[in-house]
């Protein structure tokens, strides 16, 4: 039920991407088999049990509650359409909330991990093209698909800037260090293309074949989980936040629209947070000075108070 025109809006008013676009369609087309295997119409009496069934359908069949829960958003974005174009009345998904799942925060690489793939590729004879598809998205935090849709002529060599199409085709200038800078102008010396990455017959690389080279190379310097391009970009948020670069601009960089996406990454240094707060603020004198106090007036307790500190200190 006005399905293609639900994608126009989405595709020319929203200004979604072709990946964003498919994603909602075959999440819409999936709950719109589901009625008509039940046999149900989408009008005025179709309610939320009729959502709570297809959920239950979906939760037996293992799908994660994350991915439940993505497929739930875009079907309250496809009801909330037919609403505003008068096609129906009321959403059924209205007042629904989606189901919990356990929040996993994604481990970065560290420091030493990084230092030694760049180590591999001196030593190993990393292909030049992977090598450099590693150091633009550690060295940027692009996203994998911002990646594989640069242009040669995106890149802006006497200012050190790309200009990258995020999300929804939004456009931002990511700045580049230097380092990077040459290694791309070398690497372009020898091959030259629309995309700076480019497959054998000049099309733009996959998804799929980035996903693999940074899975290929990180599984033999990390036991991490999770090896993919996005860890990169988790990375990348992470070490500048530990070298005391501002988050706002972090936020920028990454092409974030709100600073609570950024501020998943600040979870990852709490370790340095806890322990620059134990030293810098001012009450842990005061404090410590009270035990001094103690100690100096109950010395025949001291071994007491030598238990009380040490806890206190943990």
């Amino acid at each position: 039920m006005y399905l293609d025109k639900y994608l126009d809006y989405l595709s020319f008013e929203k200004k979604y991407s072709i990946n964003t676009l498919e994603s909602y369609k075959n999440d819409v087309e999936g709950f719109l088999t589901f009625l008509k295997k039940n046999g149900t119409p989408i009008n005025n009496d179709l309610n939320y049990s009729f959502i709570r069934q297809w959920i239950v359908e979906l939760s037996e069949k293992r799908i994660s509650p994350i991915t439940i829960n993505r497929k739930t958003s875009s079907l309250k974005s496809y009801f909330n359409f037919l609403v505003r174009t008068g096609s129906i009345s009321k959403s059924p998904l209205k007042g629904h909330r989606n189901l919990k799942t356990k929040g996993k925060i994604v481990e970065p690489f560290t420091q030493k991990e990084i230092e030694k793939i760049f180590q591999n590729f001196t030593n190993d004879g990393i292909n030049d093209r992977d090598m450099l598809i590693i150091e633009v998205l550690y060295s940027t935090g692009i996203r994998r698909e911002e990646l594989i849709n640069i242009k040669v002529k995106d890149i802006n060599f006497e200012n050190q800037l790309i200009k990258v199409k995020g999300k929804r085709n939004k456009e931002r200038l990511v700045p580049i260090l230097p380092t990077l800078k040459n290694s791309i102008q070398k690497y372009l010396s020898k091959n030259s293309s629309k995309y700076l990455f480019s497959s054998k017959n000049g099309a733009r690389i996959s998804k799929s074949t980035v996903y693999r080279i940074i899975n290929r190379y990180f599984r033999k310097v990390s036991t991490k989980a999770k090896l993919s391009p996005h860890v990169l970009r988790h990375t990348f948020a992470t070490h500048l936040l530990n070298n005391g670069a501002d988050i706002n601009s972090i936020k920028e960089i990454l092409g974030h629209s709100s600073l609570s996406s950024t501020q998943i990454y600040t979870k990852i240094k709490m370790p340095k947070i806890i322990s620059d707060y134990k030293k810098s603020h001012p009450q842990r004198n005061l404090i410590t000075s009270t035990f001094f106090w103690m100690f100096q007036h109950y010395t025949s307790h001291y071994l007491l108070f030598f238990l009380i500190f040490h806890n206190y200190m943990l």
